[in-house]
């Protein structure tokens, strides 16, 4: 195995976009990565909200790109259609592509930093993603499996939305663990046969649950797990337009963002205003039911999964083969088995 920096060279991606109200977190942990583990970090992101769009590429689009210019203190800047010298307050240039998440960590790492990226992070993503159902639709870990079949280490981060809005005093408590948390792996990657790199793990999906506890002198606890199979069940609704009261239906940045209710977007309006000849019209809008995978039944959550973890408030680390599934070493049945899955070490 190659000789890996202690500091790697970092490629930052998300599916939420440009740091504002939909994309909340990723000037955070940026600033965290460069200035708590003094990393060098590119940055190339989607120009709008990408979340449930997976490991899609558009490959009949052109893809087009901008320079983007964040400031203090959360991030938000300007935009330039050529690259320019930084003004003063600017952090530093990254790049807005009008692409999927995985189209940027592709360009990313192909086209615009070749041969000088070691490390892929996406992320942090608003909201969750835990189980199955969330984990195969999500933008934020479509990244990081395009980048870890170009053979390049891969973490995808989430931080899951429990209270709404989220206190804004658990951001930088939630940054420095993320940080945390992705220098303990690239310092100790895991082992795994048969992929992409020999020997290693192809990718992590960590998922921080956005909780009071992250304000304790203890912390949360983090523990090893495997992706809840879980399911869902209609996504759609019928949608009738002529109607302006049923418009908006879901944000963009899905049932986790601060403008959707803490249970998920409900049967209400649409159930309501669309009848069988709404149906019939074949216009539908993503408008789903997330009460029982944002607040599922203790009793229908398999414990050692990361929907396990996250219902008792601890960080779930889920090792990912880019194949959809996990190392089958790594799973647990019982609370006993999960002793030996808890990290012992402090961050």
């Amino acid at each position: 195995m190659s000789t890996l920096p202690t500091k790697p060279r970092v490629l930052l991606t998300n599916d939420d976009g440009p740091p504002g109200h939909e994309s909340p977190y990723i000037y955070g942990l940026y600033r965290h990565l460069t200035q708590d583990l003094g990393w060098d970090v590119r940055v190339v992101i989607p120009s709008s909200q990408k979340s449930w769009i997976g490991k899609a590429y558009h490959i009949k689009d052109i893809i087009c790109g901008r320079y983007y210019y964040p400031r203090e203190p959360d991030g938000v800047g300007e935009i330039s259609e050529q690259s320019r010298p930084l003004k003063e307050g600017e952090v530093a240039e990254w790049i807005l592509l009008d692409g999927t998440p995985a189209t940027c960590a592709n360009i990313g790492l192909h086209n615009l930093y070749h041969g000088q990226i070691d490390l892929l992070i996406s992320g942090p993503n608003l909201g969750r993603n835990s189980s199955a159902a969330f984990a195969l639709s999500s933008g934020t870990i479509g990244a990081a499996l395009s980048s870890s079949l170009s053979k390049v280490r891969s973490i995808a981060l989430s931080y899951g939305t429990v209270q709404h809005p989220t206190p804004i005093e658990l951001y930088e408590p939630a940054h420095r663990l993320g940080a945390r948390i992705i220098g303990h792996l690239w310092q100790n990657w895991g082992a795994d046969e048969g992929g992409p790199r020999p020997g290693e793990v192809d990718l992590y999906n960590v998922n921080i649950p956005m909780i009071p506890e992250l304000l304790s002198d203890a912390g949360l606890t983090i523990c090893w797990t495997r992706i809840w199979r879980n399911s869902y069940g209609r996504l759609f609704k019928a949608h009738t337009p002529r109607d302006p009261a049923v418009k908006h239906t879901m944000s963009a940045a899905g049932p986790d963002s601060p403008d959707e209710p803490p249970q998920g977007t409900q049967a209400g309006i649409l159930d309501k205003q669309a009848t069988p000849s709404d149906v019939g019209g074949l216009v539908f809008k993503f408008g789903p039911d997330m009460t029982d995978l944002i607040n599922p039944a203790a009793s229908s959550v398999p414990i050692g999964t990361d929907g396990w973890a996250m219902r008792k408030g601890w960080v779930s680390v889920t090792p990912l083969r880019a194949t959809f599934a996990e190392p089958v070493e790594w799973g647990a049945e019982s609370e006993a088995e999960m002793e030996s899955k808890i990290w012992k070490m402090k961050l």
